[in-house]
């Protein structure tokens, strides 16, 4: 059996590797960058070893550093995540040359399918059905543009050795296929040191659907089911789950068979998934093999109750799967939410920063049957770094049927506190309670089509206002108890505590009447409705735990200057509690318009400007490129709303930048 195992890899899927080597008795060792000193993979390892600077170009992607940590620590296993290394046959080929094994595919199988353009062009000699599209090593943006139009427009424009949504385009015309061409080929060679590119036609409408293989090394390969991941934003997952709630038995079968031959086809053993493209009618197309563990397998995990790095690490050993397909049973539903450090208020920008609070939610078996597990490679005063992927966690729940994971999803985030930086759990709540998303209507076009401008935050509905309205109102009571405590008796007179207030928030103001017990409050509203209102904040918590007529509620409570901040299923109000004396007189009161910033351009995002298209006196057109930011490995291209005179440009190509920054301004 294996007895050291190097994680050449970082972040949450390391503390994930780490976890079950723990639980088979295998020590581990850590390996870290500059930016990663700290890092809770490199507290949670037996051994750590240090391998660069902060790039991942000159770190976690260098193999010679890797290497040379396996010999300084004598491991005689390497197990490489995903992502950076996972899919490069050159390392894996350095590994055997050492006789340390790969926790992954033979050598093989990762040429034949972790190469984009090559996976497709197997699996079309094998009969596999494809998507149309241009196999092809693509020489240039003229190249791309006149291919697209033979194609037919909308096309995708993708990375061959990519992979996590990195150098992937979608190009309705041809602009969009020459500047899309040449950003892939930039973000592939940054990401995974390899800048060919291919073009396929783009599936409106599409699902994405993928099915886990497992195979040993003695000649069996079985599927575990599939997983939904159609939710997603910018060819980046945000939520899976398993099962689909649109496949039914016989797709799934004819899915996970035909994932099987393929795999058999290229001696496949290890962990992989095979992923499908799915139209409205259940036909499915071969999208692309990952010769890895993927992001989103803890969902397959919680249905199956396999340990997928488990059987990786021992089919690494040489041992034989335990089991056979009759015995691969889907139990329940799985969700899982990725939070992501970046401002869903902002488009999506990626945030950078210190992790003030990060406490996620109880993890294990909870009492009303469902489950709740956290993967996540972060802690309490940690920083999230402008060098890799922008996620933070990767939280699930299971439940026995699809509508119960959901709810227990919604609970699960909002009793998860993150700050210090933007983050997505409003989006990922948002998501959960949208109607078309709990019915299972769902397309990789979903947030597009959902959220055409953006998120902006969730708008509270009159239900759900008048729950926060009496939430608001008992934090109201509990401060003016303790500032009653602290006052005392002046005199023969002790503060008397009002019952009737004036709750204000999203420019609506609310009526109401408290009457204070033991146990909580009755709060009365002035459209008659009543609530019994109870829960467990005392001054100074950041969460509590409210009932509100019947309804648990998992609120987040801030104290903003006379503001109480109130945060429940992506709803995001700042309320103030007043007198109805007080009310009347800050209706009176000017509202503060906020700075004109229309004529600059400003750092949506901390990052680093790698190129400035414009310069000083030049007139611009709306829609034209002014800059281009990089930050998570991703690039950002800022366009100009309208048309205008640069007044100024303010940074060159290579400033590094923090968000709100002025990049240039405006006649």
């Amino acid at each position: 059996m294996i007895s050291k195992i190097l994680i050449a890899n970082r972040g949450e899927i390391a503390c994930r590797i780490i976890r079950t080597a723990k639980k088979m008795g295998i020590a581990t060792v850590a390996v870290y960058s500059d930016a990663d000193a700290d890092a809770l993979h490199v507290r949670q390892a037996d051994e750590a070893v240090h391998i660069g600077p902060a790039p991942s170009s000159q770190s976690y992607i260098v193999i010679d550093r890797i290497l040379e940590a396996i010999k300084k620590t004598g491991a005689d296993a390497v197990h490489p995540g995903y992502g950076f290394l996972s899919e490069n046959a050159v390392f894996a080929q350095a590994l055997e040359k050492q006789g340390v094994a790969f926790i992954g595919p033979p050598v093989g199988a990762i040429q034949a399918m972790g190469d984009k353009i090559t996976s497709k062009k197997l699996a079309a000699e094998a009969g596999v059905s494809t998507v149309p599209g241009h196999m092809g090593l693509i020489a240039d943006a003229e190249e791309a543009v006149k291919i697209a139009g033979e194609i037919g427009y909308p096309v995708m424009i993708k990375a061959s050795a990519g992979g996590g949504g990195k150098g992937m385009r979608i190009a309705w015309n041809d602009g969009e296929a020459r500047e899309g061409f040449q950003s892939s080929k930039n973000e592939a060679k940054a990401s995974f040191g390899d800048d060919r590119i291919f073009i396929e036609k783009f599936v409106t409408q599409p699902r994405h659907i993928e099915i886990q293989v497992l195979g040993d090394t003695h000649g069996t390969v079985l599927y575990l089911g599939e997983r939904e991941c159609s939710i997603q934003r910018r060819n980046q997952k945000v939520i899976e789950e398993a099962p689909s709630p649109f496949l039914d038995e016989k797709t799934r079968r004819a899915m996970g068979e035909q994932a099987v031959a393929l795999s058999k086809a290229v001696g496949y053993h290890s962990a992989g998934t095979v992923e499908f493209i799915v139209d409205g009618d259940r036909n499915f197309y071969f999208l692309e093999m990952n010769t890895r563990l993927q992001v989103e397998h803890p969902v397959t995990e919680l249905i199956t109750g396999i340990d997928l790095v488990e059987q990786m690490i021992r089919v690494a050993a040489g041992e034989k799967l335990p089991f056979g397909q009759n015995d691969v049973h889907l139990n329940g539903w799985a969700i899982e939410s990725r939070l992501y450090a970046e401002d869903p208020y902002r488009n999506f920008l990626p945030s950078i920063g210190r992790l003030t609070r990060y406490r996620p939610p109880k993890e294990g078996a909870h009492a009303d049957g469902t489950i709740v597990r956290n993967d996540t490679g972060v802690f309490e005063g940690g920083e999230i770094s402008m060098y890799y992927d922008p996620m933070v966690a990767k939280l699930c729940t299971w439940a026995p049927d699809r509508l119960t994971a959901i709810d227990a999803m919604s609970a699960a985030l909002d009793d998860f506190e993150v700050e210090g930086i933007g983050h997505n759990l409003p989006f990922l709540s948002a998501v959960m309670q949208h109607d078309r998303f709990r019915a299972g209507r769902i397309t990789t076009a979903f947030i597009v089509e959902e959220f055409p401008d953006g998120f902006h935050g969730v708008e509270p509905d009159p239900a759900s206002a008048q729950k926060l309205v009496a939430v608001a109102a008992l934090v109201h009571q509990a401060l003016q108890s303790r500032a009653a405590q602290i006052s005392g008796t002046i005199g023969n007179h002790r503060r008397v505590i009002g019952k009737d207030w004036v709750v204000t928030f999203a420019g609506q103001e609310h009526a109401v009447t408290l009457n204070a017990s033991a146990d909580g409050a009755y709060v009365e509203l002035s459209d008659g409705n009543a609530f019994a209102v109870a829960g467990d904040w005392t001054p100074g918590r950041s969460h509590a735990t409210f009932n509100v007529g019947g309804t648990a509620m998992g609120v987040k409570i801030d104290l903003s200057g006379t503001a109480i901040r109130l945060r429940w299923r992506g709803i995001d109000v700042r309320a103030h509690v007043r007198s109805p004396r007080v009310a009347e007189l800050a209706r009176l009161m000017p509202k503060k318009e906020p700075p004109d910033t229309s004529k600059m351009l400003l750092c949506p995002m901390p990052g680093v400007i790698t190129a400035v298209a414009v310069t000083q006196g030049e007139t611009v057109e709306a829609g034209q490129t002014l800059a281009t930011v990089e930050a998570m490995k991703m690039e950002n291209i800022l366009r100009a709303e309208r048309r205008g005179v640069v007044k100024r440009v303010a940074v060159a190509a290579g400033a590094s930048l923090a968000v709100d920054e002025l990049i240039m301004e405006f006649e």
